[in-house]
């Protein structure tokens, strides 16, 4: 796949970089473009994404970095058993537990909540960083919903992180998961504030919480210039009915005074 001039290698992390050292440096070079390219298109390409990714995995297989970028691009691309295969992968060859909460929430797309669950109660939580904790209910109160168990949900997400004033990377996420959570068991009022929180929140807009508001509140949302451009017509209309009828009268008052004229001209000849 073609990689723009732009795009050098050196956009990567240093310790993805590191990793690569350990192929030639010219595959080392190729591989990191690729993996440029995977997170460039990845929220808003996921297919081309997808596509670097299968690059970068035929090139370098045995880099953790690749199989783990292979794996959010699966993911994103809705492929999560393809995904889930990736980031135990990755997870062997590194040890870590980062990508836990990612793996439960493959189980989840896979249609297997309960094994999301049971994962959301193994040991390796505890190793998470907060970050990662609060990730791990997401995907837990994600899950008891799977099941149709929104009480359940709603008392999963119930938490420090969630009572919390401080705002973190995590807050508005979580913030609107809870509301959502409690619009969906019936509980609007308690909903419309919490969606309110999350858009205090939500900095960077990664979530839709005002639009939820705003439905919530009844406002609706008009494009103006649509509006004007259906409006006009009707606004033409108006202004000749107001000089002496409809528009058809117009027509036909502006026909008989051309007749009028024609044979005034006649006449006179």
């Amino acid at each position: 796949m073609p990689i723009p001039e732009d795009v050098t290698g050196d956009e990567i992390d240093q310790d993805v970089r590191q990793e690569l050292q350990s192929l030639p440096k010219t595959l080392a070079e190729d591989v990191a473009k690729n993996l440029v390219m995977v997170a460039r298109l990845i929220d808003e390409d996921p297919e081309g994404a997808y596509g670097y990714s299968r690059v970068a995995l035929r090139l370098a297989s045995r880099v953790a970095a690749v199989r783990e970028a292979a794996g959010f691009a699966a993911y994103a691309n809705q492929k999560y058993g393809e995904a889930l295969g990736e980031f135990r992968a990755a997870r062997r060859m590194t040890g870590t537990v980062e990508l836990w909460p990612v793996m439960a929430d493959c189980e989840r797309g896979l249609g297997r909540p309960e094994k999301a669950l049971d994962m959301a109660g193994a040991p390796e939580v505890h190793k998470l960083d907060k970050a990662g904790q609060v990730e791990m209910r997401l995907v837990a109160a994600g899950a008891r919903r799977d099941m149709g168990q929104l009480d359940a949900a709603i008392v999963t997400l119930q938490s420090p992180e969630l009572a919390s004033n401080s705002v973190q990377p995590w807050t508005a996420r979580l913030r609107y998961a809870y509301a959502d959570a409690l619009l969906a068991a019936g509980r609007d009022r308690e909903a419309r504030e919490w969606f309110a929180k999350a858009v205090e929140a939500d900095r960077d807009g990664s979530t839709d919480a005002s639009d939820r508001l705003a439905e919530l509140d009844g406002v609706e949302f008009v494009d103006a210039l649509a509006e004007d451009a259906v409006d006009a017509p009707g606004e033409a209309d108006r202004t000749v009915e107001s000089e002496g009828g409809s528009a058809e009268d117009h027509d036909k008052n502006r026909d008989k005074d051309r007749d009028k004229d024609r044979d005034k001209n006649h006449d006179e000849d």
